[in-house]
């Protein structure tokens, strides 16, 4: 199979390499997936660049977490009558050498769940790292309908899900972004409210939007940046989960401000999602499919052959939208 691959970190131009591998075999409890689309994420170009400042636990790796393609062979326990089933794969590189940026991938079945008819690869590619993130930042047990939610960086790729799971949850939604196309992404995908973070006093605008209330869930992507704002709009009982923190990236937190108003501060890393989380977060994406009102953005379509431009392309952090591999 063709296959792209690093052997050490470093700039995309410098360290990817595209060549042919022996195609994988799927070991007990996994199936193989002939892809059809990966999807690059940031998490995605950071590992391949060192950001992780940790060294690399295998010789070679062939990055990617997200795709989607069809199931050809299985390995024993489970059912032959998966081959030819349409999927989308998620996780496929977490803590493992093998992702998504090849012809072919071994993973376990549970990470390839079903692709439905009416979603084609390249959407199935981007279904991993930013909904599912989006989904654990969203729901919790706690009643979504009628609350007020605010989105950091709606236009962004986790934005832009949070955006449609919480409308499609019958949530109020206010997303934030920085200029009139980005806010234009955000409201398309669902959001009531949009506020230009770059031109407008957003708490002010917030505590106006919401009569004085404030907001009752935020998905955030700058928590140590975004910190003092927070205390000026949550309302009691309001939860924060946070996905990222990158300009600040150890915040000191303000306890008691928190406390005062009974706020609940929570983590999300999809990686590490309990099975229940997991079950739960994969019923809910296949019924927001089913009802028509998912919207995929993607901003680019590549070639295999062109991954250290798609990589590049991530790292500029211009697009509106997800950075996708077609693979023929």
């Amino acid at each position: 199979m063709r296959a792209v691959w690093y052997e050490r970190f470093g700039p995309a131009r410098e360290v990817l390499r595209l060549g042919e591998l022996p195609d994988p075999q799927p070991g007990p409890g996994e199936v193989r997936v002939r892809l059809r689309a990966s999807g690059v994420n940031p998490s995605d170009v950071k590992t391949r660049a060192g950001a992780t400042r940790r060294p690399s636990a295998f010789a070679r790796v062939i990055p990617h977490s997200d795709g989607a393609g069809v199931i050809d062979a299985v390995g024993s326990g489970v059912s032959p009558a998966r081959i030819g089933e349409r999927v989308w794969v998620h996780n496929a590189q977490w803590e493992r050498p093998f992702g998504t940026a090849a012809e072919a991938v071994a993973l376990p079945s549970e990470l390839a769940p079903t692709l439905p008819d009416g979603v084609g690869f390249a959407e199935g590619a981007c279904l991993g790292i930013p909904v599912l993130t989006a989904h654990m930042c969203l729901f919790d047990g706690a009643p979504l309908a009628g609350r007020w939610v605010l989105v950091q960086g709606g236009a962004g790729v986790v934005g832009h899900y949070a955006v449609q799971l919480a409308s499609w949850a019958g949530a109020r939604v206010i997303a934030t972004a920085s200029s009139s196309e980005k806010l234009a992404h955000a409201r398309a995908a669902g959001a009531e409210q949009v506020i230009d973070y770059a031109r407008e006093p957003v708490a002010e605008r917030v505590r106006e939007i919401t009569e004085g209330k404030g907001v009752e869930r935020v998905v955030e992507v700058e928590l140590g940046a975004n910190l003092p704002l927070l205390l000026q709009v949550l309302a009691p009982h309001a939860v924060v989960a946070s996905y990222a923190s990158m300009a600040v990236r150890e915040p000191a937190l303000p306890v008691y401000p928190l406390m005062a108003r009974n706020a609940t501060l929570r983590f999300v890393l999809v990686y590490t999602l309990s099975a229940e989380q997991k079950r739960r977060a994969l019923d809910d994406l296949a019924r927001w499919m089913e009802s028509g009102r998912a919207r995929f953005a993607i901003a680019a379509r590549l070639a295999l052959e062109r991954t250290v431009e798609a990589h590049e392309l991530v790292e500029g952090g211009q697009k509106l939208g997800h950075v996708v591999l077609e693979i023929d």
